[in-house]
């Protein structure tokens, strides 16, 4: 327990740098997403959006998604902190970031397979889901209301 005290600062940063990185993603690919779903199938600019929506995807959103889970992890093994009702809020919402994720993913491959289906409206819809999460879980982990 005193590594996990001493490294706090740095898991604690680590885990912040991780959720900017994340959250950039889960906001970017969707508007991505907007711009393809209007791009004529198999033209230089929807083979452009594939390249660009899967380094996103492998290179920066998925290892910042691991390092926010594992330094996230860390935190949350501190003593006490199961034990405060905002934490399961909080808990809750990062679940369903990622299940948005994993909807990021499939919308994202079938766009690789040029079989998308949904429009550029739609992924501008769904494109406000991580902003009001963010804004929830910041709430609740600097004012902590329960």
């Amino acid at each position: 327990m005193d590594f996990l005290a001493s490294a706090y600062p740095w898991i604690k940063s680590l885990h912040i740098i991780s959720v900017i990185a994340w959250m950039a993603g889960l906001l970017y690919l969707p508007r991505l997403f907007v711009y393809h779903a209007a791009a004529e199938v198999g033209s230089v600019q929807s083979e452009t959006f594939k390249v660009m929506e899967g380094n996103l995807s492998r290179i920066i959103m998925l290892p910042a998604m691991i390092g926010a889970v594992v330094f996230g992890g860390l935190l949350a093994g501190l003593p006490g902190m199961a034990t405060h009702g905002w934490f399961h809020v909080k808990v809750l919402l990062v679940v369903g970031l990622l299940g948005y994720h994993h909807l990021l993913g499939r919308w994202r491959r079938d766009f690789e397979r040029d079989r998308n289906r949904r429009s550029p409206r739609f992924f501008r819809m769904i494109n406000e889901i991580p902003a009001v999460a963010m804004v929830a879980i910041v709430v609740l982990v600097v004012v902590k209301p329960f």
